[in-house]
């Protein structure tokens, strides 16, 4: 069984997990009113995969015979001055997010809870992962600056992504 505090920050995690998805779901609400379908299914999609990692949360408490606890969130930005804006304010978010894994790491190994140490080497990757994915991208924003027509291609581009969970996940 995992200790109680652990437990607690495991539980805040899946708050946060749901924050996440409702942030992007505004972002890609965002891009759709900008007529961007391609930049709105990024974000539809990067909603999908914080819905996953919440419900990992939620599982993997419960598997430990623990309550999983379900907690209000707050309201998510709905505006941004540009796609740019929306792209690094998600950057920001996901290095806030790098940051409570990090802090959930160093608690499990200080309870010396190895399974959740091992649980959370996941997370740790799925952060360097999400990270690297905005900083590209912001990369790309602003080599693009006003040229509708690179806007576009990237718009096609990311119209093409899709989520589909890990096998092992």
């Amino acid at each position: 069984m995992i200790r109680e505090n652990l437990m607690a920050e495991l539980n805040e995690q899946i708050k946060f997990e749901i924050f996440s998805e409702n942030l992007y779901l505004a972002m890609a609400a965002y891009c759709a009113d900008q007529d961007l379908d391609g930049f709105a299914n990024f974000f539809k999609i990067q909603a999908e995969e914080e819905k996953f990692h919440a419900m990992k949360i939620f599982d993997y408490i419960i598997e430990r015979d623990g309550r999983a606890r379900i907690s209000a969130i707050d309201e998510p930005q709905n505006d941004f001055a540009s796609i740019l804006d929306a792209f690094q304010k998600a950057y920001e978010h996901e290095q806030f997010v790098t940051k409570r894994i990090d802090t959930l790491m160093d608690l499990a190994i200080e309870e010396r809870d190895h399974a959740t140490v091992s649980f959370l080497k996941w997370f740790v990757d799925e952060q360097v992962e999400e990270e690297s994915l905005f900083r590209g991208l912001i990369a790309k924003l602003e080599r693009i600056g006003e040229n509708s027509a690179a806007l576009h291609m990237l718009d096609a581009e990311l119209a093409q992504r899709t989520f589909t969970p890990e096998d092992d996940a």
